[in-house]
Parts: C-alpha cells; structure tokens; sequence
C-alpha cells in the first residue's frame, strides 16, 4: 500500500476508512446511498454501509487485501465528490 493522505472528513480505523453522513431525510439518505452503489459498481469496489434513518456510515476496506489499498482511498475520494455539488 502506497502512503496515503486520509480524504477530508474521513477516518481511519484499524484497515478501514469510515465516515458517516447525516442528511436531513431518510429519502435524501436513501438518494446518497444509492449514488456511493452506482460509484462502487463503476469502481468494483463495494462498501459496508450501515442506513440508519437519516445517517449513512460506510466502512471501505479491500477485503481480499485484508487491508487498505490504493482502491480505498480513491472509493473515499469519488463518495467525497458526490456532496460537493
């Protein structure tokens, strides 16, 4: 694994990067969730996402790796991007 800087708002924990969102909705919840799937399938790289009625919280970790890898950080960079707009 290349050193990578830990992308803003995120944390590390153990071999995974993990933030949590709250929204002001369930279906603005429910929107964003399905926005990181459609980035996870364009990247192969899935996420463990937990929904708990307005807050979203994602664990990314390459499991097979059983650690972080190069495609962690850029999955967290892509999701990062989707709330910038």
């Amino acid at each position: 694994m290349m050193n990578h800087p830990i992308p803003t708002g995120w944390e590390r924990c153990e071999q995974s990067l993990q933030k949590c969102f709250t929204f002001e909705s369930f279906m603005h919840a429910m929107a964003f969730v399905n926005a990181v799937a459609e980035l996870a399938e364009q990247q192969n790289h899935h996420p463990d996402i937990t929904i708990n009625y307005r807050t979203v919280s994602l664990h990314i970790t390459t499991h097979d790796a059983g650690m972080l890898t190069d495609k962690d950080y850029r999955l967290a960079e892509a999701i990062s991007l989707l709330l910038t707009d």
